[in-house]
């Protein structure tokens, strides 16, 4: 297992800063993964790390080994890492065995060294039965694993995912989510994983790295993040809730009932506090008199299976939403309220 700093790292292509000061550490065995939106940065972070784009500015290292910084460059076949792209990019002409050994012959490993390994591989992604299949016959998920048992056969220090299961349909993705969390507990491999998508971000890693702009904006557990986000634009990011401006609190501080109830009643000049509200703690009291408590009108429901999702609009015209056990009546004023709160900055 292998430990993966990054310092300081910067990339500018002419004037434009991709990646800006960037500074994490990975700890050996972790599963990282770097989230945002298109644009952001985190495929050219991923691109330097694998050595296939040379840093601006700042270090990277794997344990005690300098691997890139402004004068200093390895190249990616020195680096003791592997990628694993969104396209397959398998050889069609080539069974699987063929294709996840190819890296070996690259290295000039032959004989029964060459068939042991290619095996392993193959077994680490449970396709050890589909070795002379070729790539036409697999499914997009058989594929994508042949691709990560193809890069797990140099016994890399590092596993670099792009994306990987951008191509993929919704319910071949939430597969592979469970095909990756256990392919992750056998290898114990060091892995940073690339996605837009937060909800398979949150899925999967141990802990996220959140970036914005090429910069670095929190960089924390998957809970962590869901319960305590940093900013009014990391909250919006990362799962589901509600912003309310109350007169109480300060950033990093979390309101119980009483407190958040209190700093909503206040004059509206008053409320200047961002506060994030999750769905689950919006409590409606369908039977409570409308006239005693905060009051919201049902403006959408979405059925969800296991239950309701309510888009409610507050009588000032905040938008707030909640979940509940049944439909309410479009249009319907509700008594709710919020057993909980967390206190933003603002961005």
């Amino acid at each position: 297992m292998a430990a993966l700093s990054i310092d300081g790292v910067s990339k500018f292509f002419g004037e434009h800063a991709a990646v800006e000061d960037l500074s994490l550490t990975v700890e050996p065995g972790e599963f990282v993964a770097l989230l945002g939106p298109s644009g952001c940065g985190k495929t050219t972070m991923l691109r330097m790390l694998a050595g296939f784009e040379p840093v601006s500015r700042g270090e990277i290292r794997l344990n005690e080994s300098l691997l890139a910084s402004a004068s200093h460059h390895v190249e990616p076949e020195q680096r003791h890492m592997a990628m694993v792209f969104q396209s397959y990019a398998l050889w069609p002409h080539m069974s699987v065995a063929d294709n996840v050994g190819y890296p070996l012959k690259l290295k000039k490993v032959r004989g029964q060294a060459y068939h042991e390994r290619v095996q392993r591989a193959l077994a680490l992604v449970e396709l050890e039965g589909y070795a002379s299949r070729t790539p036409q016959q697999l499914s997009g998920g058989q594929r994508q694993r042949v691709a990560l048992a193809r890069c797990l056969v140099t016994d890399p220090a590092v596993v670099l995912l792009d994306e990987p299961l951008a191509n993929l349909d919704r319910h071949l993705r939430a597969a592979m989510e469970q095909s990756f969390h256990a392919f992750h507990r056998r290898t114990q491999a060091t892995m940073v994983y690339v996605t837009h998508d937060q909800s398979e971000a949150m899925a999967l890693a141990d802990r996220i790295a959140v970036m914005r702009d090429g910069r670095l904006v929190q960089w924390a557990t998957p809970e962590t993040l869901y319960r305590e986000p940093r900013s009014q634009w990391v909250a919006g990011f990362i799962g589901q809730g509600s912003e309310l401006h109350i007169a109480a609190g300060a950033p990093g501080q979390r309101l119980e009932e009483a407190a958040l109830m209190q700093g909503l009643a206040a004059p509206a000049q008053a409320r200047t506090q961002p506060v994030l509200v999750r769905p689950e703690h919006v409590r409606i009291k369908p039977d409570a008199p409308v006239d005693q408590d905060l009051i919201a009108c049902v403006e959408h429901q979405t059925f969800r299976g296991e239950r309701f999702e309510l888009h409610l609009r507050l009588l000032d015209g905040t938008a707030l939403m909640a979940y509940h056990p049944h439909a309410l009546a479009l249009g319907q004023p509700v008594a709710l309220s919020l057993t909980e709160g967390w206190c933003l900055e603002r961005d």
